[in-house]
């Protein structure tokens, strides 16, 4: 492979190390898929982004995103991360504005003084699941499940299971159980879930959220900036604050010593969902892989 050029970041990360870990390879165009993959295998964090070259275009710039076992069309935090690393190492005119292209197709990132905010694809909305079933899968009582609302699995290019939670006591109970997750998924397009509570650790933020994704590699993600964007697509849609538009805080990753802030933003406009997904990112190290 050669040597190449990587960088690690936080992605909604408040302070250094927080947030969720990302590896930046650069100039990566030459790389197999395979080699890739082995690549993120060896960094090991929830996702690992390749920029394939410095060069742009059609106005952007070409990336892929790794999970420890398999190619992502979308995620968050690397979008956010991956947009960061361009925006202060590649590009040689500062700009508000870096053009991902990726599978899902050209995600626009824009700075907002220290915040990065990525706009994303207009949500798809999926099944429901059977709270019982739910509440069996994640080990908790099945009263504290908000079942005002729906347990529905939503996209903006990667599906994830939505669960109401009542309470932050709840969200802390929660585990899931991979083969009943697995066995309830046959019939869902989702392979991660995510459990959320109007309750929060901190007085600042609105939501507490915890996201699942093992069949991914990902047992638990500090921080997931495409399903925090599916939950505020939900949030819309399902009127959970009776309203057609959001601006909200969320927490994750408290439970395993990474935390983490997403800041949400979202609107209905007629038949359209517009999403926005914003945090800060850090610079945590710069290197060669040899």
């Amino acid at each position: 492979m050669g040597e190449l050029d990587f960088y690690i970041v936080d992605v909604f990360a408040e302070e250094k190390y927080a947030g969720n870990q990302l590896a930046v390879f650069r100039k990566a165009g030459e790389l197999s898929t395979e080699q890739m993959q082995k690549l993120a295998n060896e960094t090991h964090f929830s996702e690992t982004t390749f920029i394939l070259s410095d060069e742009e275009k059609d106005g952007g710039y070409d990336v892929r995103i790794f999970t420890p076992v398999e190619e992502l069309p979308f995620a968050g935090h690397p979008t956010l991360g991956t947009a960061f690393v361009i925006k202060n190492e590649i590009m040689e005119k500062p700009s508000d504005k870096v053009l991902l292209n990726l599978e899902v197709g050209q995600i626009p990132v824009t700075s907002e003084g220290k915040l990065l905010w990525m706009e994303q694809i207009q949500p798809e909305f999926g099944q429901t699941a059977d709270s019982k079933e739910v509440a069996r899968t994640i080990g908790i009582d099945h009263d504290y499940i908000d079942w005002r609302f729906p347990i529905e699995e939503v996209s903006t290019g990667v599906f994830t299971l939505i669960v109401p939670l009542k309470n932050l006591n709840a969200v802390k109970q929660a585990c899931v159980d991979n083969q009943r997750f697995c066995k309830m998924a046959e019939t869902l397009q989702a392979r991660s879930l995510l459990v959320f509570c109007p309750e929060a650790y901190e007085d600042s933020n609105d939501l507490n959220v915890r996201l699942f994704a093992e069949e991914l590699g990902v047992m638990e993600d500090p921080a997931t900036g495409s399903a925090n964007g599916c939950l505020a697509a939900y949030l819309i849609k399902n009127r959970y604050f009776d309203d057609n538009r959001i601006d909200i805080r969320v927490e994750q990753g408290y439970e395993i010593n990474r935390p983490s802030r997403l800041y949400l933003r979202a609107h209905e406009d007629g038949e359209r969902i517009h999403i926005h997904v914003g945090g800060k990112v850090e610079m945590i190290a710069r290197g060669k892989f040899i």
